[in-house]
């Protein structure tokens, strides 16, 4: 008990401090003096951390890496938390990891196998791979929208598969949903519904392209209405997801290279789901410790008003002069300035 109770203090307290580092290189705009801002900080965590004892799910005693896994989006459904991550294995099969209080996860059976969505095999490629899911939950039923590749020499394409519960099993639509070209990747899918016209509007693409495409859904969620021409913002590399916060929206991705440590993420904001984009900032960037943090989701937290970003990155950043073989998914706390921009958020363990 004592060993968990001082983990969980000293995740707290490396948060508020690394909160205060991101202060400072942002520059401190309050009154007092940053060094007395650090010591209130570490001081309030302190008696936080003791605190969120006593309140299951809150994420600030929560301590990363997670799991092993990469591309993870994120649900809430059924009372627990669900991950949908690009798998550690061949890329043959899916897996969902679930848990109800975000920090102690477990690994669920195959939700879905690409062995099912017969219709892959009609581009008569060798080999294919599955990827970087987005999960959408709506009526009952559940959304899953995933990549298949490869995309060179043919191009790449995201499919849907349905069910019942957020742990599968998925049954595939039996069709390509989206299918790319040589110019654009079809690649990284997420729905959102729009809060105000209530339309559901499909984000993907990136990497090779680095394009952007929007496509509203019909209302049965594995059809396309109709493509929404968009730009594309400012340093998009790939991994889109869009959110909305007190009237503005924010679309978030991933810049850089996917794999090296250039990769991070970066936002742009909106007075609309289309867009015109203007240009915000990074959230995530490297750091000594981490590498290439990147194609993340973003989810409120229902019991509390806060918000949270699952990511992807290397651990132990470089060994031996180059990055690690397999990427974990991680989990920040997102936080808001008043100015609506998102703060500069530091990786934490």
């Amino acid at each position: 008990m004592q060993n968990r109770l001082a983990k969980k203090i000293s995740c707290a307290v490396s948060a508020s401090v690394n909160r205060s580092k991101v202060d400072i290189k942002n520059g401190f705009q309050g009154k007092a003096p940053v060094s007395m801002r650090i010591r209130t900080q570490i001081s309030s965590a302190v008696i936080l951390a003791f605190l969120l004892l006593q309140l299951p799910g809150n994420l600030e005693a929560s301590c990363n890496p997670l799991f092993e896994g990469a591309d993870p989006d994120i649900l809430f459904a059924n009372k627990k938390y669900w991950i949908y991550p690009t798998g550690t294995g061949q890329g043959q099969e899916a897996y969902v990891y679930s848990s109800a209080d975000l920090k102690t996860w477990r690994k669920g059976g195959v939700a879905f196998a690409l062995k099912n969505a017969k219709w892959i095999s009609s581009d008569r490629a060798k080999k294919h791979y599955l990827w970087a899911p987005g999960i959408f939950q709506s009526s009952g039923k559940f959304y899953y929208y995933y990549s298949v590749g490869p995309q060179n020499p043919t191009p790449s394409r995201i499919g849907v598969a349905v069910a019942k519960k957020p742990d599968g099993p998925f049954i595939d639509s039996g069709k390509a949903l989206i299918t790319g070209d040589a110019r654009f990747e079809a690649i990284d899918a997420m729905v959102f519904q729009d809060p105000k016209d209530k339309n559901h509007y499909l984000y993907c693409g990136g990497s090779a392209g680095a394009q952007l495409k929007v496509f509203e859904l019909n209302d049965d969620l594995i059809s396309i209405k109709q493509e929404v021409p968009v730009q594309t913002p400012k340093d998009f590399t790939e991994g889109p997801f869009m959110h909305f916060h007190n009237g503005i929206y924010y679309l978030s991705y991933s810049s850089g290279r996917w794999n090296d440590d250039s990769y991070h993420v970066s936002y742009s904001t909106a007075a609309t789901p289309i867009g015109p984009w203007k240009y915000q900032g990074i959230i995530l960037g490297s750091d000594n410790k981490h590498a290439g943090p990147g194609h993340h989701s973003i989810i409120k937290v229902p019991s509390l008003n806060n918000w949270y970003i699952v990511y992807h990155r290397w651990n132990a950043a470089k060994t031996h002069g180059k990055l690690p073989k397999e990427r974990s998914i991680a989990i920040e706390k997102l936080e808001y300035l008043p100015d609506a921009k998102i703060r500069s958020t530091m990786m934490t363990d």
